[in-house]
């Protein structure tokens, strides 16, 4: 290892980019234990929604470039965990249709439809189109959808519980409801503790660098998992492909706890607005949790400053989970062969 060590590297923390970075690790050869306060998926991992959306492909930065190659990864790194583990992750990559609420947006478009034609694959750029398809399809005013066949999904609780089973059967070790103090720990280690992390960022450099922030979701008993996800008016209405749908989420930087509250009721009502087709459909679950926000709002990525041999991927925020094999391949690649390839604006600097 580039920092070090005899083939060894602790990861702190079990959610998607622990657990991502430790399933790659291991893919490299590397031997792994994963350490986790509570349980794989007690974070802002644990989730419903799963949506992995692309960024809008105007204004064209490494950030949206970094994020484009990660979606891009993420068939075949889910394919592989499935088939080390032997379980679904529910990963499907079945696009995304959106309503256009008034003709000056349809002509706005026009050119997001342009870009996304220059940056993106073939055969997965948007298009304005008048047959939005069977599924969940929200009405449109103006008559007029705008879809995408980069968009993909996958079920988060679901695909937490693959990852942990092919780490486990790659020979990893992971250890649920124990803590770790960063002195007790022997180098190399990989923290990617969520809130908590960037609290502890802030207080060791001296300056905030993220807080975390509120989400809500809930799972509905409504099958369409063929169907492509839903955005509308800021709501994600993902189908899942264990015949379930997920809505969410709430982004709140004022509130009382992390509990589900009268701010998930208000999100379920406007996705049965959205979709009659959801009306009467079971509430099967009701989560909430803080997600951790850089305050970039780009990933942190990089050496603890200070802290010899010990290195961050935080801030996920709501593209954790898209980040996620792009964040595995550059933070691995830089802990066990030194070679840095973190995109300007992740970095973690003190």
């Amino acid at each position: 290892m580039a920092s070090g060590g005899d083939g060894r590297l602790t990861i702190i923390g079990g959610g998607i980019l622990g657990l991502s970075c430790a399933w790659q690790a291991l893919s490299q050869g590397c031997r792994v234990e994963v350490i986790e306060a509570r349980a794989i998926g007690a974070g802002s991992s644990g989730g419903h929604v799963g949506a992995l959306a692309p960024h809008v492909p105007e204004t064209w930065n490494p950030k949206k470039a970094f994020q484009l190659d990660s979606l891009l990864r993420a068939e075949a790194f889910w394919s592989a965990v499935e088939a080390a583990s032997s379980l679904p992750s529910g990963y499907g990559r079945t696009g995304r249709v959106q309503p256009v609420p008034d003709m000056a947006t349809a002509d706005r478009l026009a050119a997001r439809v342009a870009e996304s034609r220059q940056r993106w694959p073939a055969g997965m750029a948007m298009r304005l189109t008048d047959d939005p398809g069977t599924g969940l399809v929200p009405p449109s005013p103006t008559g007029l959808w705008l879809r995408d066949g980069l968009s993909a999904r996958l079920a988060p609780r679901a695909a937490l519980a693959a990852l942990a089973g092919a780490i486990r059967r790659a020979g990893g070790v992971i250890r649920e409801g124990r803590t770790a103090q960063p002195q007790d720990i022997a180098a190399p280690v990989l923290w990617a503790t969520g809130t908590d992390g960037l609290a502890c960022l802030s207080r060791d450099l001296g300056r905030p660098v993220g807080i975390g922030v509120k989400g809500q979701s809930a799972l509905l008993a409504h099958a369409a998992p063929d169907a492509p996800q839903v955005f509308a008016e800021g709501l994600h209405i993902v189908p899942h492909a264990d015949g379930t749908t997920a809505i969410g989420s709430t982004s709140e930087t004022r509130f009382v706890d992390d509990r589900p509250d009268h701010q998930l009721d208000a999100l379920i009502a406007t996705a049965r607005r959205l979709c009659p087709e959801l009306a009467r459909a079971e509430v099967l679950d009701r989560w909430a949790g803080l997600r951790p926000r850089a305050q970039s709002r780009a990933p942190l990525l990089g050496a603890w400053p200070g802290r010899p041999g010990h290195f961050v991927a935080n801030g996920g925020f709501k593209i954790g989970f898209g980040m996620a094999p792009a964040i595995a391949a550059v933070m691995i690649d830089l802990i066990l062969t030194g070679r840095d390839r973190i995109p300007e604006g992740f970095r973690l600097a003190r």
